[in-house]
């Protein structure tokens, strides 16, 4: 009996099941692929967390301000400089062969002129930060563009097959390169010149080894309903990455302009701090979501509205305890890991973790709609983000520092970010409403967390290392046990006596 001869109850029964199996299937890659990311973003947070702790001990606060301006510039040219090149080769709907030679020519040629006018712009961006000396820096750091502009579609190639493990690979001998770089230009005195020239070496090693793990052609070309597509889809993702961008760098600019660099070198620490999570298992995730939401987007509806309720859950449930803890244990961490010059960074760190926690949710947000081809939606989810944010950061920068940026960054994030994110996937078509009973627990967790690790604190007689690790691990220890069901427990305990 063929498909069309069978019952309607039969139908609908076999629709699930293939459903099911092909969620499945892409489930099982993007498993496989996510585990590489993790452990990729995990020796790559190492790495950068290690530089970042030597060169905090051999630089002073106006080095890292100086970088915090660089890095402020490249991050927005990064997230437009391909003009979306690489997400639409992600989710391109055909043979990623045919696409490259355009894509690729659009890329290079997008990001050689970006790099053009920032180096031009170069003095003008530093003086607006309040920091005329990272000119020359923001110069140098900003060509990493052009390598990224060139590897684009091969990176493309390597996270739609999946091929997270290759991309770990060069990754780690990138980080690799830049340590050996960076370290000894700051025991030279090199000042901010260290992060940059680390980052530019470590970028260069990564786009040589990408270029050739990526196995398309090496050609060049254009084909103009190609181009007519990946510009369609691209420009609107390019616009919204250039206003994400603002929204994760205006407050160096303003802070670095309000209070200058040594303040600014202050806030760059707690906001490093903070991104630590966001920088290691969001950008994990972002490699394989895209091409694993949109893959399922390309079966049915419901297969994707699967995979979302699947993904909200585990990644809240990731990120509170990281976020609580951190908040809770700030001023410990930050004079356990810097120093008790770098204490200013503590009240910063305990806000910005509101803002790390709405990262996380919105960035998998942005992923589902880049999926689904919503890009102009992204474009309005950021640009409102963005247009609420740097009038909050201005006030906030004056009427309490660098404290009081923190402080408007995560209000705007819970009262403008997260309800647009919402409103967005809802218009696409993704309600979140069934995921909201899967949250209730890890919120019970988090506020048990919270309170938890408060006491702990208040208990623990002894230095700065027994009040960052006793209250830490009692606080985890609680949100384990209230988040993680009896039966998971259950199951484990049998694995474990089976294994002996």
């Amino acid at each position: 009996m063929s498909e069309s001869e069978l019952p309607a109850g039969q139908k609908e029964s076999a629709g699930a099941e293939e459903t099911a199996a092909q969620v499945g299937t892409i489930g099982r890659k993007a498993g496989r692929g996510l585990r590489w990311s993790l452990v990729g973003n995990l020796g790559t947070k190492l790495g950068s967390f290690t530089i970042g702790l030597i060169l905090a001990r051999l630089l002073v606060p106006a080095d890292f301000g100086v970088f915090a301006v660089a890095m402020a510039a490249t991050a927005f040219v990064m997230h437009v400089n391909d003009i979306g090149v690489i997400a639409a080769g992600v989710q391109w709907r055909g043979k990623l062969e045919d696409m490259a030679p355009t894509g690729t020519t659009i890329a290079i040629l997008f990001s050689t002129v970006v790099y053009g006018a920032f180096f031009l712009g170069a003095p003008a961006f530093a003086t607006l930060a309040g920091t005329p000396d990272a000119a020359p820096v923001v110069r140098l750091l900003t060509v990493i563009i052009i390598v990224d502009g060139i590897t684009s579609c091969r990176s493309a190639a390597l996270m739609r097959r999946f091929e997270q493990d290759r991309l770990t690979k060069a990754t780690m001998i990138g980080m690799a390169a830049n340590f050996v770089v960076a370290v000894p230009l700051a025991f030279a005195g090199a000042g901010a010149y260290s992060f940059a020239g680390g980052q530019v070496a470590g970028c260069v090693i990564t786009g040589i080894l990408v270029w050739r793990m990526g196995n398309l052609p090496l050609k060049l070309g254009f084909d103009r309903e190609i181009a007519r597509k990946l510009l369609k889809f691209g420009i609107p993702l390019a616009a919204s990455l250039g206003v994400e961008s603002v929204l994760l760098n205006a407050d160096y600019v303003i802070v670095g302009n309000v209070l200058g660099a040594t303040a600014l070198g202050y806030y760059l620490l707690a906001f490093n701090v903070s991104n630590w999570v966001p920088g290691l298992v969001g950008t994990a995730v972002r490699y394989v979501s895209i091409p694993s939401f949109s893959r399922l987007a390309e079966q049915e509806p419901e297969a994707l509205a699967t995979g979302v309720r699947r993904s909200v859950p585990v990644l809240v449930s990731a990120i509170l305890p990281v976020a609580v803890l951190m908040s809770v244990l700030a001023p410990y961490m930050v004079v356990f890991l810097y120093g008790d010059q770098w204490g200013p960074s503590a009240d910063v760190l305990r806000f910005l973790t509101v803002l790390m926690v709405v990262r996380m949710l919105t960035s998998l947000s942005f992923d589902i709609l880049t999926s689904l081809g919503a890009t102009r939606s992204t474009v309005v989810l950021n640009a409102g983000w963005a247009i609420a944010l740097i009038p909050a950061l201005w006030f906030g920068t004056h009427l309490d520092n660098i404290r009081g940026a923190a402080i408007a960054h995560g209000i705007v994030a819970v009262v403008v970010a997260l309800p647009l994110a919402v409103a967005a996937l809802h218009r696409a078509g993704v309600p979140l409403l069934p995921v909201l009973p899967a949250l209730i627990r890890p919120a019970i967790g988090a506020a048990l967390c919270a309170a938890a690790t408060l006491v702990a604190v208040r208990l623990v007689d002894g230095g700065v290392f027994l009040h960052l690790f006793v209250p830490g691990l009692v606080g985890l220890l609680v949100f384990v046990l209230t988040v993680v069901p009896i039966e998971q427990f259950r199951q484990l305990r049998t694995r474990l006596a089976r294994a002996r």
